[in-house]
């Protein structure tokens, strides 16, 4: 999938221009695994929080395995270079919840709506896979995606199984 003005104005965003039309979408594999690891944490950084291997990131070792091998999917966005810009991951809860995990995206590509193309386009994939609820953790830090996903339709819900770096979960009926 290449991200397109056409696609943005059906899904009612307006991406600028520049950028946004080199980017492309792909499946990733786990060659990507390293450069995956580099941009999810160096956006955690950025804004001043953990990255951590060995627990909450640990999926990033083996992305095949841990996301469409198990009924998930994991993406990445890059320039027509090759260049990792972004990653969204669906990981498989159980037969009906989807969790949305590590939609992160470099700082020059951020409020270019790609967000919201991005959001749409896991959204669209979970209902195709037969999930009927997408679940997603955040920090209250990350108030660009915290708008993102409340204007989407995500709803705050309670939880007991936060992990350290969040303070807020977000469902969505699908």
């Amino acid at each position: 999938m290449t991200i397109t003005m056409q696609a943005a104005r059906k899904r009612k965003v307006r991406p600028k221009t520049g950028v946004a039309s080199g980017i492309s979408v792909r499946s990733a594999v786990d060659a990507d695994a390293s450069e995956v690891i580099a941009l999810v944490s160096g956006v955690l950084a950025e804004f001043g929080l953990p990255f951590d291997l060995k627990s909450k990131d640990s999926d990033l070792i083996d992305i095949e395995g841990n996301y469409s091998d198990r009924g998930g999917a994991f993406d990445i966005l890059e320039d027509g270079v090759g260049r990792i810009l972004g990653t969204c991951g669906l990981y498989r809860i159980d037969h009906e919840t989807i969790e949305l995990r590590k939609m992160y995206f470099v700082p020059e590509i951020r409020g270019l709506g790609i967000g919201w193309l991005i959001l749409s386009r896991a959204v669209d994939r979970a209902r195709e896979m037969g999930y009927r609820t997408m679940v997603l953790e955040t920090t209250t830090v990350l108030e660009q995606a915290i708008r993102l996903y409340q204007r989407f339709g995500f709803v705050r819900i309670g939880t007991t199984h936060l992990s350290e770096r969040v303070d807020q979960t977000y469902s969505l009926d699908l």
